[in-house]
């Protein structure tokens, strides 16, 4: 322990897949409705963060905040962010969905945007939300590169993380960054993931070209078609990492896992086509009582598809069930 029992997910017939658990959501799923109240955070580098706020019971409502974290080129209104938003409300959460910058409809004013390990907007949003004065229990969400940051930000530095913060869940997480580039790469249907997502960064890389010509340099963007090169050619160099395999050792969570100390949770399906071996830590949740490892048969990247009439993935129910279990209201 904590590698818990394989759990009693079991999805809906014809989805038992993790291609059609990836892809289905996004097609076929109606947007969760929220009700965000948006507030722009300035950062103490001259920029912003977008933040979208949802209440348990109408503004002023809980004394208990969910962080929440999209993946790779999401936002707030991904309909997984909007799913989780809309059951952790129910659940009795207030909900802060916050957009990494550059991301959430308004590209932000400096040159660097974000990259899968970056964990210092997370601790300033951390803090924006204790300065509300209203919060005893914060807790953590995180969706794949979202959940590959929350788990550094608990490890990384434990002795830094407010005492407020009771508990947090990482679903679908990369805690391998190389690991995960591998098992893409290693998959005939990877390339359609890869350039899903590199379709979304080379837009975010002209717009910032638009604004910074100087640094910014997109001769040959259209031609660049793995994360090794997008990596090595503009988040190692914009970052500070000396390559991408630099880039993707330091910014992975699994070599902190060990010393998160508030209850964590990693949901990480066994038919994930974005993780390889190295990210189902089974060695550091067995040597860390308070790291969980849950891995279902089936759910794919973000998936967790559940037909209920609640309009919940089975994600949502696990997640909001884990942190009320950890965090008694």
């Amino acid at each position: 322990m904590p590698i818990l029992p394989i759990p009693d997910y079991s999805p809906p017939a014809m989805l038992a897949n993790g291609h059609v658990q990836s892809i289905a959501p996004s097609l076929i799923r109606p947007v969760p409705h929220v009700d965000y109240v948006r507030e722009r955070m300035d950062t103490k580098d001259g920029d912003f963060i977008l933040l979208d706020w949802s209440f348990a019971s109408g503004p002023g409502g809980s004394e208990r905040l969910v962080i929440v974290t999209h993946g790779l080129e999401g936002h707030s209104r991904r309909k997984y962010v909007c799913g989780m938003a809309r059951a952790l409300n129910r659940a009795g959460w207030d909900v802060l969905a916050r957009n990494c910058r550059g991301c959430g409809g308004e590209m932000n004013r400096l040159p660097r945007f974000y990259h899968s390990g970056e964990i210092e907007d997370l601790h300033a949003t951390v803090h924006h939300a204790l300065a509300v004065g209203r919060y005893r229990q914060i807790a953590l969400v995180g969706f794949s590169m979202g959940g590959n940051q929350t788990l550094r930000y608990l490890g990384l530095d434990p002795d830094r993380v407010p005492r407020e913060i009771c508990a947090a869940v990482a679903v679908s997480a990369p805690c391998d960054l190389a690991d995960s580039v591998r098992k893409l790469e290693s998959l005939p249907a990877g390339r359609i993931y890869v350039e899903y997502l590199l379709h979304s960064l080379r837009a975010k890389v002209r717009a910032k070209h638009a604004m910074f010509p100087d640094i910014f340099d997109i001769t040959g963007l259209d031609a660049i078609s793995t994360f090794r090169e997008f990596d090595e050619r503009y988040t190692a160099p914009l970052f500070g990492f000396e390559n991408a395999e630099d880039y993707w050792r330091k910014a992975s969570s699994r070599p902190v896992l060990r010393d998160i100390r508030v209850p964590t949770l990693i949901l990480n399906a066994k038919d994930d086509p974005f993780l390889g071996p190295r990210c189902y830590p089974e060695d550091e949740a067995r040597e860390n009582p308070n790291l969980y490892l849950e891995t279902p048969e089936s759910g794919g990247h973000v998936g967790f598809i559940l037909l209920d009439p609640a309009g919940e993935f089975w994600s949502e129910k696990r997640s909001a069930a884990f942190l009320n279990e950890h965090t008694p209201a």
